[in-house]
């Protein structure tokens, strides 16, 4: 572990309980970003705020030449009511960070403080990315990529503190590490009408149930078995009384999937479904469908960096390759850009009741990960740093 990390371990608990008491929900993090910017400057950092709403960029220019390399936090928290029990639990009803960005953006300010205090030193340039509002599409990456936040960039490193791993693990894997994340919403229209004379209606809810039990037929049946991917329906909605017949009903769901070819096909499928049951009961379908994140692909050259640099920079840690993920991260936009690599850093702890998964109400983990997480990012980015070799 990083000595200098190790002795500032108490700041980053510091910073990181002051987030998760004061969490603020996607697109409305002016707090937190006043509060990082703030870190930021009295460690003597040039920032640049107000990119792609809240989301701001320090850099560290080092006194002489070299790669420029970008190391990423996102800043966000979730609509969840906390029920962690924490002494430093959320002040802000129904808002918590339930996903551990106010850990990633701590960990990412002592990063930011650690290549401030070797500026004289530093060969090239570090660019931190403290991003806002990763949990919602369209998300807060592109915003900051149109607004400059990799020019000239040669390489991009992000975690994710992540406890379905324990403490002591760290993870990533060359290729698609985690999934793309479509929305689909229809609206089933058929002709309401009284329910104790159902011959003179269409019944938008029968018809809408039969296409729920066909849309589960699109992965089974119509993708090819050795690509990933998942369609589920989160919502059924219609109706307004027992006795009425709904003219309307709504469904809801999600896709995932790690290739284009899958994703486009799913799609096509759930538009022509649709259409096609709804017909069959006399109804009709309109399909939104709201393409969001892409997969994201970690680079091989820059996953085998990972496995090169990891085992000395946290000796004692395991070092695995990460099983792909059905959830999405924004991150990948950045990955679409430059070459780069995302990592997961271990942070459950059953003895200490780490234990809950992400996005729920009692999440928490354990802060030792904060260590780790820093160390892992300041040694991808000195190795990228001293890696003199051009890449595309």
């Amino acid at each position: 572990m990083n000595e200098t990390v190790e002795r500032r371990f108490a700041d980053m608990v510091e910073w990181r309980r002051h987030l998760h008491r004061h969490p603020e929900l996607s697109y409305k993090e002016h707090e937190t970003a006043a509060f990082v910017a703030e870190k930021l400057e009295s460690f003597g950092i040039e920032v640049r705020t107000g990119l792609g709403g809240y989301g701001l960029i320090g850099t560290v220019r080092g006194a002489s030449p070299g790669r420029v390399i970008a190391l990423r936090a996102d800043m966000d928290a979730l609509p969840i009511e906390e029920e962690s029990g924490a002494e430093y639990a959320s002040r802000r009803k129904g808002v918590m960070h339930a996903c551990g960005h106010d850990g990633h953006t701590a960990t990412l300010l002592e990063v930011a403080r650690y290549f401030a205090d070797r500026r004289e030193s530093l060969q090239g340039e570090i660019r931190l990315l403290f991003q806002a509002s990763e949990e919602v599409c369209p998300g807060g990456a592109k915003p900051m990529i149109e607004n400059g936040a990799l020019e000239g960039v040669d390489a991009v490193y992000g975690v994710h503190l992540w406890t379905p791993i324990p403490l002591g693990t760290v993870a990533s894997v060359a290729g698609a590490m985690m999934a793309s994340t479509d929305e689909f919403f229809i609206d089933i229209t058929g002709r309401g009408g009284h329910g104790g004379m159902p011959h003179e209606t269409v019944d938008s809810i029968v018809a809408a149930s039969a296409l729920v039990m066909q849309l589960q037929t699109v992965v089974s049946r119509s993708v090819d078995p050795l690509r990933p991917a998942v369609l589920s329906i989160g919502t059924i909605s219609g109706g307004t009384a027992q006795n009425v017949v709904a003219e309307k009903t709504r469904i809801t769901g999600t896709v995932r999937t790690f290739d284009e070819n899958t994703r486009a096909l799913i799609r096509q499928r759930i538009e022509t479904i649709s259409n096609h049951v709804a017909e069959v009961y006399g109804a009709s379908a309109q399909v939104e469908y709201l393409v969001g994140y892409p997969a994201l692909v970690n680079h091989a050259e820059e996953a085998e960096r990972f496995f090169r640099v990891a085992p000395p920079a946290l000796p004692g840690f395991k070092i695995e390759t990460a099983t792909p993920l059905m959830p999405a991260e924004d991150f990948a936009y950045y990955l679409q850009e430059r070459p780069g690599c995302f990592m997961l850093v271990g942070a459950g702890n059953s003895e200490k009741g780490f234990v809950y998964p992400h996005h729920h109400p009692r999440f928490d983990f354990d802060e030792q990960a904060m260590m780790a997480s820093a160390t892992l990012l300041i040694a991808m980015a000195e190795a990228s740093l001293a890696d003199k070799k051009l890449e595309s």
